[in-house]
């Protein structure tokens, strides 16, 4: 038997090193979804990364040229299948704003209310998917639990689970069914009555804490640099939010808590997206006692059969759940956008990896991808 000693007391020679390139993706479980990391490795640490993006790029932007204004809100909410309504709002204020047109106000109210309730179905699977990728599969059930309650009122009123397709220029599909807005505030207080148990599961215990604090920090001049915008940025202490800053639908008479952290870290985004999951179950309720107090009338305007939006251009945003998402709109007098930009928070956001990723260990990799609460979709567009 030979023994072979290498590279021990002070006169041996060190061993030659070389940087490894390791490809995470584009089909890999750690990816969230079709998106690639070209990452450079120094032994287990992280020395460069580069986020490859487009595998699942299906050109949506372009196709919404050739799409009328009912047509492309089939397209918009497909974009983020997390936050459907939430999508579709942008193109029908972009559109709105061209014609001049003012929707009735109990449809502004139940927009409102439409779209804290995607936020919390939104909110709802990464605060349950997120412990998953650290080990942890029990809070998944709890979350998915809440997911279905609130999902049933949703599905009730649309008829659709993910791509809701209500949102109409001028308004909405149709009037709020009889005894909805009862279920949808008995489906709020049942939610906001099980989310300690959410918390209590994840929040404090040991080895979530040791993976996410301190791991993962995004400063507030990356954040700035980048374009980062939502949960991210504001638990790096950016406190923006449209629906407080450049209120739309019915936020300027709505009481909207801004949620904000310093520690710009896993920890800080998790526990960011944890209370504004709360601040929006009381804005849905808000938003429903208010709909009770109106008087019956309108939830949209008759539209013409050929709808063409006057020459002209314009830039509608939203605070959509996983950040700032913007449609600039340009048309030429059509049926159909001449151009229409799309603007997600997903593209900005997963940007920031090839500042926050370098340093840390390949093990931390996931804990930080998954606390970065993206849609691959909502990146390709």
């Amino acid at each position: 038997m030979t023994e072979r000693v290498v590279g021990i007391g002070a006169g041996a020679k060190e061993l030659a090193t070389e940087d490894m390139i390791l490809n995470i993706g584009p089909q890999h479980p750690s990816t969230h979804g079709v998106l690639r990391l070209r990452l450079t490795l120094d032994g287990e640490r992280i020395a460069t990364a580069e986020p490859i993006i487009g595998y699942m790029h299906r050109g949506a932007e372009k196709l919404f040229e050739v799409r009328d204004y009912r047509q492309i809100i089939m397209l918009a909410n497909r974009h983020d299948w997390l936050s459907g309504f939430a999508n579709e709002l942008g193109v029908v204020l972009a559109a709105e704003r061209l014609l001049g047109m003012e929707p009735p106000v109990r449809a502004v109210w139940a927009r409102t209310l439409l779209a804290e309730l995607n936020r919390v179905l939104n909110h709802l699977m990464f605060l349950g998917s997120y412990p998953l990728e650290l080990g942890a599969i029990t809070p998944l059930f709890y979350a998915f639990d809440e997911r279905e309650r609130i999902q049933a009122v949703m599905e009730e009123i649309s008829g659709g689970r993910m791509h809701y397709m209500f949102n109409r220029v001028g308004g909405l599909k149709e009037d709020l069914p009889l005894g909805w807005l009862d279920r949808v505030s008995a489906a709020v207080a049942e939610t906001r009555r099980r989310v300690p148990d959410i918390e209590n599961l994840i929040l404090h215990n040991d080895i979530f804490l040791a993976r996410t604090t301190g791991v993962g920090v995004l400063t507030h001049d990356q954040i700035m640099q980048y374009g980062v915008s939502g949960p991210i940025a504001r638990a790096s202490g950016v406190d923006v939010d449209l629906r407080r800053d450049d209120p739309y639908l019915a936020y300027p008479e709505l009481p909207v808590k801004v949620v904000t952290r310093s520690a710009g870290d896993c920890h800080a985004r998790f526990e960011v997206l944890l209370d504004q999951l709360k601040v929006s179950l009381d804005l849905a309720d808000a938003c429903a006692e208010r709909l009770r107090a109106l008087p019956p009338g309108p939830i949209n305007q008759r539209l013409p059969k050929v709808l063409k939006v006057p020459e002209g251009h314009t830039y509608a945003w939203t605070e959509n759940p996983l950040g700032i998402n913007g449609y600039y709109l340009v048309s030429k007098g059509d049926k159909t956008p001449w151009r229409l930009k799309l603007r997600s928070a997903s593209y900005n956001n997963i940007q920031a990896l090839r500042e926050m990723l370098p340093g840390h260990l390949v093990a931390d990799m996931v804990a930080i991808l998954g606390s970065m609460f993206f849609v691959v979709g909502d990146i390709d567009k």
